[in-house]
C-alpha cells in the first residue's frame, strides 16, 4: 500500500501529540509517586504519644507489631517505606522510646536507628528489704527482679564500695533518677554508688561529724525514725530522743529494730518475749546503733536526723489518740503516765493480742 504524501503529513502531528500525551501522563505519575513519597518521608505519621518497648532480640516485624498494638502511626505504610529505605531491619536498638505526637516519619526511623532512647524515671520509697526494692526498681528496666537482685548481693562490689552486708543499704538513697530501661542491674547499682557520693556532699559531711556519727550512723539513725514516724515535721524531735540517749549511754530501745530483728514490721504491739531475742538489732539489749539500717530511709528522715531538734526529752510513745504523733517526756514517772494512757487504749481496741507470736 502506498501513503501518499499528504497523508503522511498528517499522520506525524497526530503521533507526536500522543507522544506528548504519553509523556505527560508519565510525569503526572512520577510527580504524584514522588510527592506521596514525599509524605511518606516528611510528614507527621505519629498520632498517639505512647511508649515502645524494644528488647535485645527484636526485629523490624515484632516492631511492626508493636506499633500496630500501641495504634501509633497514621500509616504503616509510610512506617514500612522509610524503614525499608534506611535499612531499619539491621539496624534496630533495644531500648524504651517514646513516641511523641506529630513526629514526621523521616524522625521517628532515625531515632530508633540512633538508639535515641527516653530514660525511665525510676522511684523507690517505703521500702524495707532488698528483695522489694528489686521489686520496685525491675519495673522500669528490661532486667528482672532476680538479676538485678543478684547485682545487689554482689560481696565482691560491696566490698569495693566499702560497705558490709549489713551497711549496704545506706548506699542507697530513696529519690527518683532518670535511667535507661536497658542499663544492667550491675550499672544501676553503680549508678547508685555515684548517688550516694552526690548526696553525701561536704555540708551533710559537716553536719555528720558535728553531731559525733558517720554517714553510716546517720542513715542507720535515720531508719529507726522512718519506722517510729508517721508524721515527717515530727522526726527531728524523735530524732533528738535517740540523740539524747546515744550521748547518755542508754540503749536506744526502739521497737522498730525489734520487728526487724523477728523478720515481721506487721506487729502491731511489742511484748515482753520479743525483747529476749539475741540479736545486734536488739536495742533494749545492746546499746548503741545496730549495725545497719533497718530499711532504706528517706531523705527528710536522714536530713532530720542531721537536724535533729535539740531538747531534753528522753521518752516518746504514742498518743493515745491514735494521731499518728508522740506523747514526749523527761521523766520516766511522766514516760509511764504516757505509756499507760496509750496501752490502755490498745487493750480497748483489742490491738496486739490476736495473731501475735506465742
Amino acid at each position: 500500500m502506498v501513503i501518499e504524501k499528504s497523508n503522511r503529513v498528517l499522520i506525524r502531528p497526530k503521533m507526536g501529540r500522543n507522544i506528548a500525551i504519553i509523556v505527560v501522563l508519565c510525569a503526572i505519575g512520577i510527580g504524584g509517586y514522588a510527592y506521596k513519597m514525599f509524605g511518606y518521608v516528611f510528614q507527621p505519621i505519629v498520632k498517639n504519644e505512647c511508649d515502645i518497648y524494644i528488647g535485645k532480640d527484636a526485629t523490624i516485624h515484632s516492631l511492626r507489631d508493636s506499633l500496630l498494638q500501641k495504634d501509633a502511626l497514621k500509616d504503616i505504610k509510610a512506617f514500612d517505606f522509610i524503614a525499608k529505605k534506611k535499612k531499619l531491619a539491621g539496624h534496630i536498638k533495644p531500648g524504651k522510646y517514646s513516641l511523641k505526637k506529630g513526629t514526621i516519619g523521616n524522625n521517628l526511623v532515625n531515632q530508633l536507628i540512633a538508639g535515641n532512647q527516653t530514660p525511665a524515671v525510676v522511684t523507690f520509697n517505703n521500702v524495707r528489704f532488698f528483695p522489694d526494692l528489686a521489686g520496685k526498681v525491675s519495673r522500669h528496666l528490661m532486667a528482672d527482679s532476680l538479676q538485678l537482685l543478684t547485682a545487689v548481693n554482689d560481696t565482691v562490689k560491696m566490698k569495693a564500695f566499702g560497705f558490709t552486708r549489713a551497711s549496704y543499704p545506706a548506699m542507697f538513697i530513696p529519690n527518683s533518677y532518670e535511667i535507661y530501661w536497658t542499663s544492667t542491674p550491675d550499672k544501676w547499682v553503680d549508678r547508685m554508688y555515684k548517688e550516694y557520693k552526690r548526696f553525701w556532699n561536704s555540708t551533710r559531711i559537716k553536719k555528720a561529724k558535728d553531731a559525733k556519727l558517720t554517714p553510716l550512723e546517720v542513715v542507720t539513725l535515720a531508719s529507726i525514725v522512718q519506722e517510729e514516724v508517721r508524721h515527717v515535721d515530727e522526726m527531728p524531735k524523735v530524732a533528738g530522743v535517740y540523740m539524747n540517749r546515744l550521748r547518755s549511754g542508754w540503749p536506744l530501745q526502739a521497737d522498730p529494730t525489734i520487728k526487724f530483728a523477728l523478720g515481721d514490721f506487721t506487729i502491731s504491739r511489742i511484748l515482753k518475749q520479743d525483747l529476749k531475742i539475741d540479736s545486734p538489732y536488739n536495742t533494749y539489749k545492746y546499746r548503741g546503733l545496730p549495725p545497719g539500717p533497718i530499711c532504706f530511709p528517706s531523705i527528710e528522715a536522714v536530713d532530720a536526723v542531721l537536724n535533729y531538734t535539740k531538747h531534753k526529752y528522753f521518752y516518746f510513745c504514742a498518743n493515745k489518740s491514735f494521731d499518728g504523733y508522740h506523747a514526749f517526756a523527761k521523766s520516766y514517772r511522766q514516760h509511764l503516765i504516757n505509756a499507760h494512757a496509750y496501752q490502755k487504749e490498745l487493750d480497748k481496741r483489742r490491738i496486739g493480742f490476736k495473731n501475735h507470736r506465742k
